[in-house]
């Protein structure tokens, strides 16, 4: 079993889960199909999905079992992926998978089960093999929902235990000026600044069309209401696999914006393949012409640039983002206001960019003042 992408159109595509005669597995198929076109997640979740699904149904083909006899001994299956190292390529090839890694594949499983189950092709009791049902009775007062009675809720029976994750690594105001001096071109300045001051994730920059920047005092003109400068983040399927993953949004731009995109649109009028591309962001320098960037080249970018300015590390594009969320609650923004501006679907992610740095917590500690020891001299 492996995963394959399959293209509907030339800016719709997902991913499916096919056997070793390339013919693809029904119920992962359906499945997968529903993901992309009928709940509209991205192209890249479906891969993400269809990665995980393909290791499970080929655990399921080796080890002799359908789906029902699979779910039964998912126990097994989670001891395989505790144990045995990951064979394709990439940066966990050869190592164990990590329990959060794990927990996203049984994720994918459930999911999996849950849809094999609306569509009748399993039947509703295989489910109790997948969750337990547990009720608020030992909760406190304060943490149960208004009204009489327990509450129900379904909890996965196979999860592992996992590390709290890690705090965002956000880029450094210095690194990202050191990228600004070193760039070749207004393009790419202007990719940095837009990173940097909108907290847009790549997918949601290079998918970008020039009518979506509204970039003047007022667009009402163009049947805009917003007021000032802005940009419109809007979900799209395209043809370079850019998308917007949480919809539709309005970014307010600053005056850097405006500056670096009115020199780039000098350098891009002076590539004649680029001027009929609707796309903000092409390719004005290398093959092909006048096409619209993808993430591979931005990221292959970043990397090329982080080593000729002397950085220590690899700038990735979403580590803009990050410093984009730390540096305005940082600088008195509300989580409200950041949420909006970063497109986030719950407070809660963006909960994570609310951390003091090592500076901040010495300071804290500081000002704890000192103790008196009595008679005894304590030297600080």
């Amino acid at each position: 079993m492996q995963p394959l992408r399959v293209a509907l159109t030339d800016t719709l595509a997902y991913w499916t889960v096919v056997d070793d005669d390339w013919r693809p597995v029904p119920a992962a198929d359906a499945y997968l199909r529903h993901l992309r076109l009928g709940a509209d997640r991205a192209e890249g979740t479906t891969r993400s999905y269809a990665s995980d699904l393909a290791c499970y149904l080929s655990w399921c083909q080796s080890t002799g079992r359908d789906l029902l006899a699979g779910v039964k001994a998912l126990g097994s299956f989670v001891t395989m992926l505790k144990t045995t190292p990951v064979t394709r390529a990439g940066a966990g090839q050869g190592k164990v998978r990590s329990a959060g890694r794990i927990n996203h594949v049984l994720a994918a499983v459930r999911e999996f089960y849950k849809h094999a189950v609306a569509e009748h092709t399993l039947d509703a009791s295989v489910l109790t093999l997948l969750y337990e049902v547990g009720d608020d009775r030992h909760l406190p007062a304060e943490l149960r929902p208004e009204g009489s009675g327990l509450r129900y809720r379904a909890r996965p029976r196979h999860v592992q235990r996992s590390r709290r994750t890690a705090r965002p690594v956000p880029v450094h105001h210095d690194e990202v000026e050191a990228l600004l001096r070193t760039s070749r071109c207004w393009r790419d300045r202007f990719l940095l600044v837009i990173l940097w001051f909108c907290g847009l994730r790549v997918g949601e920059v290079l998918g970008l069309r020039r009518s979506d920047l509204h970039l003047v005092p007022s667009a009402a003109l163009l049947g805009c209401s917003m007021p000032g400068p802005h940009l419109h983040v809007v979900a799209r399927d395209n043809p370079n696999g850019a998308r917007a993953k949480s919809g539709e949004r309005s970014v307010p731009v600053r005056s850097e914006v405006l500056a670096c995109y009115d020199r780039y649109l000098t350098e891009r009028e002076a590539c004649s393949a680029a001027r009929s591309c609707d796309f903000v962001l092409v390719n004005i320098a290398h093959a092909p012409l006048g096409h619209p960037m993808s993430s591979d080249t931005v990221r292959k970018w970043l990397a090329v640039t982080s080593r000729r300015a002397g950085l220590d590390r690899v700038i990735t594009p979403h580590m803009f983002r990050h410093a984009t969320a730390t540096e305005l609650l940082a600088r008195g923004a509300s989580i409200d206001v950041v949420k909006e501006l970063l497109g986030h679907a719950s407070i809660r992610s963006t909960e994570m960019y609310l951390h003091s740095d090592i500076d901040a917590q010495r300071a804290a500690v500081d000002r704890l003042g000192p103790l008196d020891f009595g008679s005894e001299e304590v030297q600080p």
